[in-house]
């Protein structure tokens, strides 16, 4: 084997110091952002829909028609599906640092201008909204590829895991700040301005300054990002870039040895001569090195988003079913913002939370495979627990069992596969494909998110079409919808089987880069 570079062995025998928790911290800045952003939304469309689509006359408050609901929700997720593909290549392109700040910048401009609106009728404010939602999603986009690659260069062989599941951890922090502010602008609001409920007044019921709150709510996803821009702008490409892709071991060292405030030997650069062309992205040499790492990580990622935001879905359902959210003729609009927010707010408490945090203490013990299909495995019990004995669920003395199993199935997403598929893409390639594949596996999670998040709004309604809600065909009914997302778990945990574990490796052993470099010697 060559002789491996000294400053990136500095890097994986360091021992964990105060720069490994500052690049946690400005990385994650970035995901509480994307949460808050991507998230916020949901906690807003019920009020959107009393604002701007009221009907006089009718039994119940105005709701968006389906195609803007799908609109409203879908556009971010398009958005981040582009910025991920393109801010992925770029990275590798041009450098971690130069792309990390522009993606911040976007998230900065596009929340202010979400909030924002040209025009006073609904068409008009929903397309502003949608316009900067899909830029708001394109510029989170970035955020996955480039965070994770950040962060997993930085890293010690030792701690890795830990470190680039804390970044991904901030966003739980991120639905929670969403669901908190959501319930502190929507009781100040109603202290101020208090109406009656909708049935006892249906105009009145939406006072006019409600319009703030949405606006509100979505404009401070700007703040934490806003925040961290300079300290990004102040990070130094990371080591792994400058040496093994840029070719400049001399500059590599000289960054890591301010970071760390150790001395690093500069070596002396190679022949140009004695550097072989490395392969292509769309070489033979990548598809059989690599190919079925990248149909692993990019499959397994698809199948957990279809099942994770599709569950996300059923919480407005399983809350009124539960009797947390009343229905909405009995209360007036800043109330029912307020008790959505809650209950995401203590859904995001209770399993979100603690679930990345699992997987943040555990990871670098037990490995990333065994957390993925433990996930898989438990998520897939869970959702038959609440599929097959459907009927049982919806009697009202049962309806605190549901909500524990609906609980436990978030949990083992995020201390499971929701974690570890945002992990090992970032571990598993060679650093200058790296953030480029990363982008393509978390794609493909937003395709399966679309999938999930679209396919099943639909797929999840009453079969009997007068039930379904209003605008959507009959469809397969929520239980059945259930069982499909327990085999789509199967599926996952199979995939799983195609992603090598890169507990305790070098980044450089596990890619092949080291071996690479032997040959070219």
């Amino acid at each position: 084997m060559a002789k491996e570079i000294q400053v990136l062995n500095a890097l994986d025998a360091a021992k964990t110091q105060w720069y490994h928790f500052t690049a946690i911290i400005i990385a994650g800045m970035g995901f509480f952002t994307d949460a808050y952003d991507l998230f916020c939304i949901s906690l807003v469309t019920k009020l959107l829909g009393r604002i701007y689509y009221h009907v006089d006359g009718a039994a119940k408050p105005g709701t968006l028609p389906p195609n803007v609901a799908a609109a409203v929700n879908g556009v971010a997720f398009c958005g981040t599906l582009s910025g991920q593909l393109f801010f992925g290549w770029l990275g590798d392109k041009l450098g971690r640092k130069k792309v990390y700040g522009m993606t911040l910048m976007m998230m900065v401009i596009c929340s202010i201008g979400s909030g924002l609106s040209f025009g006073h009728s609904p068409k008009s404010v929903m397309a502003t909204l949608c316009f900067f939602r899909f830029w708001l999603g394109f510029g989170i986009g970035g955020d996955y590829p480039l965070s994770a690659t950040i962060m997993s260069e930085y890293s010690n062989k030792k701690t890795r895991g830990a470190f680039i599941a804390a970044v991904f951890a901030m966003q739980g922090f991120g639905i929670l700040g969403g669901g908190v502010f959501a319930i502190i602008v929507s009781v100040a609001f109603k202290a101020k301005f208090d109406s009656p409920p909708y049935e006892v007044d249906p105009v009145g019921s939406t006072v006019p300054q409600a319009d703030y709150i949405w606006r509100i709510i979505v404009m401070v996803g700007a703040l934490p990002a806003a925040l961290t821009y300079y300290w990004r702008t102040k990070m130094p490409e990371t080591a792994r870039y400058t040496a093994l892709v840029a070719n400049n071991t001399a500059q590599a060292a000289a960054d890591m040895s301010k970071v760390m405030q150790v001395e690093i030997q500069v070596e002396p650069q190679k022949e140009a001569q004695e550097m072989a062309k490395p392969y292509g992205l769309f070489s033979k040499e990548f598809f059989n090195r690599h190919g079925l790492h990248l149909l692993g990580t990019a499959s397994t990622w698809f199948l957990l988003d279809i099942a994770f935001y599709s569950q996300n879905l059923f919480q407005k359902d399983i809350f009124s079913a539960i009797g947390w959210i009343p229905p909405a003729q009995t209360m007036n609009a800043l109330e029912e913002v307020y008790k959505i927010a809650r209950a995401q707010t203590l859904i995001a408490l209770c399993s979100t939370v603690p679930g990345y945090w699992f997987t943040v203490a555990l990871i670098d013990r037990i490995g990333r495979f065994a957390i993925q299909l433990m996930g898989f495995f438990f998520m897939t019990v869970f959702m038959f627990a609440l599929a097959i004995p459907y009927e049982h669920w919806t009697h009202k003395d049962h309806r605190i069992g549901f909500v524990v199993l609906y609980s436990l199935t978030f949990f083992f997403a995020n201390f499971g596969p929701n974690a570890t598929t945002f992990v090992v893409p970032a571990e598993i390639f060679p650093a200058r494909f790296r953030s480029t594949c990363h982008g393509i596996s978390s794609a493909a999670g937003k395709l399966g998110a679309i999938v999930g998040a679209f396919g099943f709004l639909y797929l999840a309604q009453n079969k009997d079409k007068s039930k379904a809600d209003a605008g959507y065909p009959a469809g397969i009914g929520v239980k059945n919808s259930l069982i499909v997302l327990g085999v789509i778990n199967i599926l996952g945990f199979c995939f799983t089987f195609l992603v090598p574990e890169a507990n305790g490796k070098s980044l450089e052993e596990m890619s092949g880069e080291n071996d690479e470099e032997a040959e070219n010697t």
